[in-house]
């Protein structure tokens, strides 16, 4: 079967998935992510794929996040904050669904997160068994920029990091490089760029074997082998690690604040978060403090489940779409916030985003 937005191949017991829309640095649009599923689906019971391979196209990116350009362009057509948009509830339970079976996916899945890695690329990947990091790559979870929140499973991953580090991740955006990742265990194994084809190579050659846990062991022990090169750059993280400390307490996103203007100008990168901080949305500082507490031992499905939820309030809500508005449309990077200040943000507004859509007994995502 050809696809649209993606291109497949298989070659001795590999399948090979490339997500084809360079152009937009392979955003996942609804569409792609339908072909995504279908494609992970139809290799799951296929007795002669043993092992799957996911790439971007292009050398710039995996993929940088979900396509919420298009998003904003259906909520302004939809123009009704009392009702839910059925594109937007589509786009997420596709995007939500596709992470869940990416995390829960018995076959080996290896990723080459080479280049841009944000946000649903991140979550549309995040869950794989082997995830490859080069020189080139970037990550972050920059969604407090477009009035959002990191979803795609990150209540769940950010919890899973050091006390502090996942809190500062997701309220600042900070960028993070392949050293980053290896340490916060976003990803298991650095290779050189140069290296790819090499890593094709040694997959197609494997013998595979019919049980899946045996398989998975042999792709991490083959990748490991050849990673004879050591990531040489600095983690940016593990450097700050006695400033990413001081965000261990903080209970909500007063608390953060003080914490980061009275520590946050002492080199580029912590300016960085700052600025990010400071320019983001402030309904968006107070619902991540919530979200990233309230998510603190859900499970991986429950996860989803809250997040579902929560991202579709925020398409009620008038910050995301002026987000999006701001940085992706009319490119001015001057978003007008509603409020414009923490202090105007209300516990009753925060409370109203975690409202629950759907009864307990009827949530979308029981059967997932």
């Amino acid at each position: 079967m050809s696809y649209k937005f993606i291109e497949t191949s298989e070659k001795n017991g590999v399948g090979f998935l490339t997500l084809n829309s360079p152009k937009s640095l392979n955003s996942l649009s609804a569409p792609m992510m339908v072909e995504y599923r279908d494609i992970l689906k139809k290799w799951k019971s296929d007795p002669n794929i043993h092992c799957l391979y996911i790439q971007g196209a292009g050398e710039k990116a995996l993929c940088a996040g979900g396509d919420v350009r298009r998003m904003h362009d259906d909520l302004v057509k939809h123009n009704n904050p009392n009702e839910l948009s059925q594109d937007c509830v589509h786009f997420f339970s596709q995007e939500y669904a596709l992470d869940y079976e990416v995390h829960t996916y018995a076959k080996p899945i290896v990723v080459w997160a080479n280049g841009i890695v944000m946000g649903g690329g991140i979550g549309a990947t995040n869950g794989a068994s082997n995830k490859v990091v080069t020189e080139h790559s970037v990550l972050a979870m920059p969604e407090i920029t477009i009035g959002l929140y990191p979803d795609v499973g990150a209540t769940y991953f950010l919890n899973k990091m050091p006390a502090g580090i996942g809190t500062y991740l997701a309220m600042t955006a900070n960028r993070i490089n392949a050293a980053d990742a290896l340490y916060l265990k976003m990803a298991e194994h650095f290779l050189p760029a140069s290296d790819k084809q090499k890593l094709i190579d040694m997959l197609t050659g494997l013998k595979w074997t019919s049980d899946n846990e045996q398989n998975k062991a042999l792709v991490t022990s083959s990748i490991n082998e050849m990673s004879s090169t050591k990531c040489q750059l600095q983690s940016k993280v593990q450097e700050h690690q006695n400033y990413l400390d001081k965000f261990k307490n903080v209970e909500n996103a007063f608390d953060f604040r003080e914490v980061l203007y009275s520590n946050g100008k002492n080199d580029d990168w912590q300016e960085a978060g700052l600025n990010i901080f400071r320019s983001g949305s402030p309904v968006s500082a107070h619902v991540i403090m919530e979200q990233l507490k309230r998510g603190a031992s859900l499970s991986l499905k429950d996860v989803f489940k809250s997040e579902l939820n929560l991202s579709l309030r925020f398409t009620m809500k008038p910050d995301f779409v002026e987000g999006v508005r701001a940085l992706l449309v009319d490119k001015d990077k001057h978003p007008r916030w509603r409020p414009v200040k923490l202090e105007q943000v209300s516990k009753v507004l925060v409370e109203s985003y975690f409202e629950p859509l759907w009864s307990e007994d009827s949530h979308p995502f029981n059967d997932l």
